[in-house]
Parts: C-alpha cells; structure tokens; sequence
C-alpha cells in the first residue's frame, strides 16, 4: 500500500510519527468510457472557455470569486489557513463511539506507526481499547480541515472521517410521517418482526455479488453469447390494512424456519 498522508499523532505531550492509508478499495469494475461508433478511448480535456484551447495541468490554479473577480490561490495559502494542523492529528477529546450517529461517517484510513512511535501508538491502542473511547480529532487532509475519530481495529489504530455538524443536510423540507406517542397493535406487532428477525450482525456474510454477476456477463459476451436478462420481481400496491401484513410476514418467518 502506498501511503496518503504523513504527519503526526498529538495526544497530551506525546506526539507519535505515522503515515495514513486508505483503508477501503472499490469493488466496482474499472470500466472505460468509448465511442460506440469504433470503440475508441474517450478523453476529457481542459478547455479554456475563451479561447477553446486545451490548458496544461502545471497551468492550472485555484481560485475563489469574489465580486468580478477571482482570487487565486497558492499551496502556501492553504497551508498558513492552519500551519499548526498541515502535518498533526489533535486528539481534542475522548467520547463513547455509540454517542457519534453513523450519518456522519465519512471515510476510513489505517494509521502505522513510524519506527520511533510503536511504542507510543500501543499505548493509544491499548488505552483506547479498555476505555472503549474513541479519540476525536482534528486535522487538515488534501487542503481540507477535517474532524475524524481514532479508534482500535484490531492491532491497527482506524482513523474514520466524520462530517462537521453544517455538512448534514436539514430534514425540514421532507415530508415526514409524525412520530407516534402512544403505542398500538400495530407497534407491538412490528416490533414482534424486529425480534423476529433479529441476528447477530457478520459483515462476512455480505458480499458484492452485484459486481460478480457483472464480470459474468463480460466473460459471456467475451465468448460470443448474450445472457438472458434475469425478469425483475413484480412488486404489487401495498396493502392499507397494516395488521394483516404484520401477521402474515411473521407467518411467512415461521414457514422459513420450519422448512
């Protein structure tokens, strides 16, 4: 694995050396964009929106508008934004995991140690293992402040980005159903399926089988034959009368079960 990010870990007085890399990789196949008249590679290219010529990538800048005209800004900019946090993981504070919603999950990175930080880097695994604490953070990634948890996986120290609070998207616009006060058949029973359906959750037994059945086709068509598409499942309107779709779901579980 190719690091993305060197800097370091600031816990207290203890500032541990790591490198940071991606934790996840695409399942999805890598597919080219073509002409579907000659099947020719497709490119994107830069264009000036005045004189229409292409513009080199060394030539390109950042800017931001303000009034009718652009600021532009250099690698420098960025950095003296916040010097301090270019190159460092502030551990602020610690919190329970369970406190954080998982709608602010962003994305995931493996922390190692340089040489002179082990031993540093498993006392922070360690201790944030038996407190069940996460270490919230801050720092700056791909000249973008970033709020992220710290947490134990293993004998590797996760590093998740989170979204700030002001990224979340209000709920008002949507219309919503209200929240029912008081309980009612209708509640109890659904909450005999939840228990019903209830199972210790093994991340193992979900698989990308989308992108499997892909590569299937591709290999088919390799060959010169053309798959039959699966026909889809007809979904029919639902039912208003709610109770009776609750009994028959869990009779349709204990069916399951028995055979």
């Amino acid at each position: 694995m190719r690091s993305i990010w060197t800097g370091a870990i600031s816990f207290g007085l203890i500032n541990i050396p790591i490198k940071l890399y991606s934790a996840v990789q695409e399942s999805t196949l890598d597919l080219d964009m073509l002409d579907s008249k000659d099947l020719s590679h497709i490119k994107f290219q830069r264009i000036n929106e005045k004189t229409g010529k292409e513009v080199k990538f060394a030539d390109i800048v950042k800017g931001y508008q303000v009034d009718d005209k652009y600021i532009v800004l250099e690698e420098a900019d960025f950095e003296a934004a916040d010097a301090e946090k270019t190159k460092l993981i502030e551990i602020v504070n610690f919190v329970a995991e369970k406190e954080i919603d998982s709608i602010y999950y962003e994305q995931p990175y493996y922390v190692e140690p340089d040489k002179s930080g082990t031993k540093a880097y498993a006392l922070l695994r360690d201790a944030l293992q038996k407190s069940e604490k996460v270490g919230v953070t801050t720092f700056v990634l791909r000249n973008k402040e970033s709020l992220a948890i710290l947490k134990p996986y293993g004998n590797v120290i996760v590093l998740n980005r989170i979204r700030f609070a002001q990224e979340i998207r209000d709920t008002s616009d949507l219309k919503l159903p209200a929240v029912a006060k008081t309980k009612s058949k209708e509640i109890d029973m659904a909450n005999k399926l939840v228990e019903q359906l209830t199972e210790k959750f093994d991340i193992s037994d979900f698989k990308d089988t989308y992108t499997e059945k892909l590569m299937k086709i591709i290999k088919a068509k390799a060959k010169g034959k053309n798959p039959v598409p699966a026909k889809m499942k007809v979904v029919h309107k639902q039912s208003d009368d709610l109770m009776s779709m609750l009994k028959a779901s869990l009779e349709n579980k204990k069916v399951k079960k028995s055979s």
